[in-house]
């Protein structure tokens, strides 16, 4: 009897003992559970922390590929940029060589006129009779000054010298070529030279002056310098029918020089006018009556 208890108790023990641990393997679950909410909550974490490091490298890439966008928007700006500069360095170039070109041309020219001009020159039989020269500001003809400035008032009766001296070589290279002016008639009489009018045998235009407050009210001192003029310019006029390949260095029309080089024109008329463009345009009749002087003189050079 007491064996059979013995047992029972024993049976009885193992029994609680597997429930000990069962109830011990039940709580280890349990903890298990716990540690991987644990773990999942600090993963959770972990995974917003990447996401936020995916997230701000994706905006940096953003900003990055926007960054990239604008400078090859720069980059293809300055090519071109580059491209229109090499286009305007070519034709630079291309305007530098036709320059040079023009420029050698112009000088081969030039010399080749030089020498011509001191050839005839030297067969210039007019020209120790009436040398036509400058002196700064001033035309010349044997020495005498045509014209005046404000700061160098050359005295009238040198002006009027002068001008005689000029209407008696036009005269006589008109006369060289058997010249009949139309409208007009050169009367050389010294510094007291005038042009007789064609179509009014009363009425003579004085190239002289005296100056003083009257001549500022008296047309007919321009009127006889434009009328030179028109005389001196069918004098050129019969040259170049001559001589077709020539060309005078000013361009004369009404009373006034053009010089092509500056496109600057200059009257021959005192009134309205300045001292130093007046003689300027002096200057440049002298000029072209020069070269019709040196014509001349090769004209009948080499016909003798």
């Amino acid at each position: 009897m007491l064996g059979e208890e013995l047992k029972a108790a024993e049976d009885e023990c193992t029994s609680y003992k597997q429930y000990l641990d069962e109830l011990e393997v039940s709580s280890t679950p349990s903890d298990s559970e716990e540690d991987y909410e644990l773990t999942l909550k600090q993963l959770k974490e972990e995974e917003q922390l990447l996401l936020k490091k995916i997230s701000d490298i994706d905006g940096e890439c953003k900003n990055l590929d926007s960054e990239l966008l604008i400078e090859d928007g720069k980059q293809r700006d300055l090519k071109v940029e580059e491209q229109e500069l090499l286009r305007e360095y070519n034709e630079l170039k291309r305007q530098v060589f036709e320059l040079e070109t023009d420029y050698e041309s112009a000088e081969n020219q030039f010399k080749y006129a030089e020498v011509q001009l001191d050839r005839l020159v030297k067969l210039n039989p007019f020209n120790s009779t009436f040398h036509i020269w400058y002196s700064g500001h001033f035309g010349t003809i044997n020495g005498l000054r045509l014209g005046r400035l404000p700061n160098v008032p050359v005295e009238w009766n040198e002006i009027n010298t002068a001008w005689g001296q000029t209407v008696l070589l036009l005269d006589s290279l008109a006369r060289k070529l058997n010249l009949v002016f139309l409208r007009y008639r050169l009367v050389p009489y010294g510094s007291h030279s005038y042009i007789e009018c064609l179509s009014d045998r009363n009425k003579e235009l004085p190239l002289y002056c005296a100056g003083g407050y009257r001549f500022f009210w008296d047309k007919k001192f321009d009127q006889a310098m434009v009328a030179f003029l028109d005389c001196l310019s069918q004098f050129i006029g019969l040259i170049l029918k001559s001589d077709g390949h020539l060309k005078f260095p000013y361009e004369m029309k009404d009373g006034v020089l053009k010089d092509a080089n500056s496109c600057s024109s200059y009257s021959i008329k005192m009134q309205f006018n300045s001292e130093e463009q007046w003689t300027k345009a002096l200057k440049f009749m002298l000029t072209n009556l020069r070269w019709g002087v040196i014509w001349v003189s090769s004209k009948f050079a080499n016909n003798d």
